[in-house]
């Protein structure tokens, strides 16, 4: 029996939509918990849209705060699933292939790139809701947050244009 073939095209959505949301869970997890070096809602009062400040050194702002970045998990768990649900649907053999797949890795990078590119530019630069790392080199960090997603899509793209197909259909079963 013949074995089919999925592309880079075929996986490219599910990839980058499970990248974007495991880019959001990093941000999530690494700068809103465990650095603490912001929230969803660290920079209003100052912002670029005239949010009311919600400062994270009161039990009222820090209240909002976590409710903001709960639902910021919240969209990247969905986009998560939603990446995994593709993946299933597109994928109904070779599925070990699949998670060994550098095209699939690849993608996945450029969707975390992506994340980092979207919310560095909408957040930290546009809206100004807050910054990768508040205070006196604030503008640094969130360049050097931008650089970074740069830096993945560009290896993620790289990554995926060395991959080969995965067979979707190893024989019979």
């Amino acid at each position: 029996m013949a074995g089919t073939t999925i592309d880079g095209a075929d996986i490219r959505l599910p990839a980058v939509i499970l990248g974007v949301g495991l880019g959001g869970f990093v941000d999530g997890i690494v700068l809103h918990q465990v650095l603490q070096w912001h929230h969803m809602l660290s920079s209003t009062g100052s912002d670029n849209v005239g949010i009311r400040a919600y400062p994270v050194d009161t039990v009222p702002g820090l209240q909002m705060n976590t409710l903001w970045d709960g639902l910021f998990h919240v969209v990247t768990w969905v986009a998560v699933l939603t990446g995994l649900a593709l993946l299933h649907s597109r994928v109904t053999r070779s599925r070990g292939r699949l998670w060994r797949s550098g095209m699939l890795w690849g993608w996945a990078l450029v969707g975390w790139g992506l994340f980092n590119l979207v919310e560095g530019v909408i957040d930290h630069h546009l809206l100004g809701i807050h910054h990768v790392h508040g205070g006196p080199h604030q503008t640094a960090w969130d360049v050097g947050f931008l650089l970074l997603g740069a830096a993945l899509v560009a290896l993620g793209w790289a990554v995926q244009r060395r991959a080969t197909a995965v067979d979707t259909c190893a024989g019979p079963r």
